[in-house]
């Protein structure tokens, strides 16, 4: 682990975002215990500025730039909560975001990202395009690159989830986060590992965008190809830097199907009385589908987020 980032890191990162974000609330369902066989504990980052767990890493990032960095202004690509994090981070620190999306975005994604002023760019759907435009947006603007969960500024701003949550919750046997890029699973496994006590960490991924699970089969990043799930911000292949550590710290990934995620993002919705966006609802879904891991267990569930089209759940919810 010494390649990691460290534990004088991750509380560095929290000290210089401690401002900027909420510490957001934890909750608890009897109904929910009950159902699952273990005591749950929800870190709901759909809370979160922005709606979800990305502003920690987003002002991270930001905030490590020296004022003559980011004097240009930041920038990325993202087709959802990254995207809309970013904004909101340029917004605060007055400086201008720039944003490529792909074209098929989320109307809501898109309304997001310019409700914070988000200087947005479309691209065609693919990472390719993505990475051509940005360079064009950066070559002409001179902004500073945030990526939106391989690097580890990323990653240290995400751990700061899951510190809060072994911080206010004692005695956490298990963690549970979502996988897309990695950022927030490396940054949840490292926190429990350096502030927590024995703390099992899993995931939870789409079966339709399951390539963590294949690269922690192979032991190598298993690109994701033409991912089919609606958890849109799952769609990501491994990076480079939270692969390593998502191996090393992760004790297993538990796939849960479409079906499963919408099953369990009601819950969340009727028994929590919050909303929660499908990708956040895997985590939940995987503690239903693999309760082995989980029964009779001090359990942290980490809701990524709660961005959703409410026009899209009656599909979803009559499915």
């Amino acid at each position: 682990m010494s390649e990691f980032p460290t534990a004088d890191s991750i509380v560095e990162a929290h000290e210089r975002i401690s401002g900027y974000i909420h510490r957001t609330p934890v909750l608890t369902s009897r109904s929910l215990n009950a159902l699952t066989g273990a005591e749950l504990f929800f870190k709901c980052e759909n809370m979160q500025r922005g709606g979800a767990f990305k502003a920690r890493g987003a002002f991270n990032a930001s905030l490590s730039l020296t004022p003559e960095e980011r004097k240009n202004g930041i920038a990325t690509h993202s087709s959802g909560n990254h995207a809309t994090a970013l904004s909101l981070a340029g917004q605060t620190l007055g400086v201008p975001a720039y944003v490529v999306m792909p074209s098929n975005s989320k109307k809501i994604k898109v309304a997001s990202v310019q409700a914070f002023g988000g200087r947005i760019t479309f691209c065609e759907p693919n990472l390719k395009a993505r990475e051509e435009t940005l360079a064009q947006v950066i070559s002409e603007t001179g902004a500073a690159f945030i990526p939106p969960y391989d690097d580890y500024r990323i990653i240290r701003g995400q751990a700061t989830a899951a510190k809060e949550l072994v911080e206010d919750i004692p005695g956490l046997e298990r963690v549970i986060a979502p996988v897309g890029g990695g950022g927030l699973l490396a940054g949840t496994a490292l926190s429990s590992r350096y502030f927590g006590k024995n703390i099992e960490v899993f995931a939870a991924e789409p079966e339709g965008a399951n390539d963590a699970w294949k690269s922690m089969q192979a032991g190598c990043i298993v690109p994701s190809v033409n991912p089919d799930t609606f958890s849109d911000g799952l769609l990501t292949s491994l990076g480079t830097r939270n692969f390593p550590v998502i191996k090393e710290l992760v004790q297993e990934i538990i796939t849960v199907s479409d079906r499963e995620i919408i099953a369990a993002m009601r819950l969340i919705w009727e028994r929590l009385k919050i909303v929660a966006e499908p990708s956040s609802a895997t985590v939940l879904a995987a503690v239903i589908k693999a309760p082995h891991h989980f029964s009779g267990k001090r359990t942290g569930l980490i809701l990524s987020g709660g961005n959703v089209d409410l026009a899209e759940t009656a599909l979803w919810f009559n499915s």
